[in-house]
């Protein structure tokens, strides 16, 4: 009982000074790294990070390039050389880690802040593993389920419907409509959803909120999200109101959609 209460009142922070870097990375990448290191009893370098300087600005932020190349031929058809776009100003963050003991630690503090895209070489091969995991993603199985004995129940009005009206016509009264609830909608995996929205923005360029909602039939506010970091907001001119893909990705879409 005094090791569970020890565990809940302190921090381990022997890495605390440690640098780490955050990054963002495709759900594909991060699937394929965690099914790779869960295969191997002995793991090996998943990837390594390429540091590229200008020698006539040495000290200058800006020259520095960094680029990620996959290890090994396990990955498939995935790409295999991405950008890292660095990010100068972010929230500082720390990163803590849990055991199975539930005693914590502080692993480090970040240092860098990366958002990883498929390198200009491999935005073709990239658009096309998307278009297949959207396909693979549209395809419902729809399932035939035989009810015995169930007296009805299913057939019953669900709360919130307007009741029966007489057959009799003079019997028949004016209802009010009754408001329905708002439907909650289940969130799809990011990277399936990002998917889906590179599909409808290869259909056509510009879309309302509302329209992505009714097509994805996702929450709004976790499309806000998806869409932040995928689309600009076009708050005047002939498309005010509507997303677009940003330039990088819609460039992206175009070449995928001229295949």
């Amino acid at each position: 009982m005094d090791d569970d209460l020890d565990n809940a009142c302190f921090v381990e922070t022997g890495k605390a000074d440690r640098s780490v870097w955050l990054m963002k990375c495709p759900v594909v990448v991060a699937k394929s790294w965690k099914s790779q290191t869960a295969s191997s009893s002995d793991p090996q370098p998943v990837a390594k990070v390429v540091l590229s300087l200008d020698p006539r600005k040495p000290d200058n932020p800006s020259s520095m390039q960094f680029t990620m190349e996959m290890a090994g031929s396990e990955f498939g058809n995935i790409p295999k050389s991405y950008d890292l776009n660095m990010f100068k100003d972010f929230v500082p963050m720390c990163v803590f880690s849990e055991t199975t003991q539930g005693k914590l630690a502080m692993e480090g503090k970040i240092e860098h802040k990366f958002d990883m895209k498929p390198h200009e070489e491999n935005l073709e091969e990239y658009g096309r593993l998307c278009r297949e995991r959207t396909n693979k993603s549209m395809i419902k199985n729809r399932q035939i389920q035989v009810i015995d004995n169930d007296r009805g129940v299913h057939m019953r009005p669900m709360p919130g419907m307007v009741g029966l009206i007489s057959s009799n016509s003079k019997d028949k009264k004016k209802t009010t409509p009754v408001k329905q609830p708002e439907v909650k909608r289940t969130r799809r995996d990011r990277g399936e959803l990002e998917d889906i929205m590179f599909k409808l923005f290869e259909r056509q360029p510009n879309w309302a909120l509302k329209q992505l909602v009714q097509e994805t039939d996702q929450p709004a506010q976790f499309l806000k999200e998806i869409l932040n970091d995928l689309c600009v907001y076009n708050k005047r001119g002939s498309n005010q109101g509507t997303y677009e893909l940003k330039p990088e990705y819609k460039k992206s879409a175009e070449d995928t959609g001229a295949e």
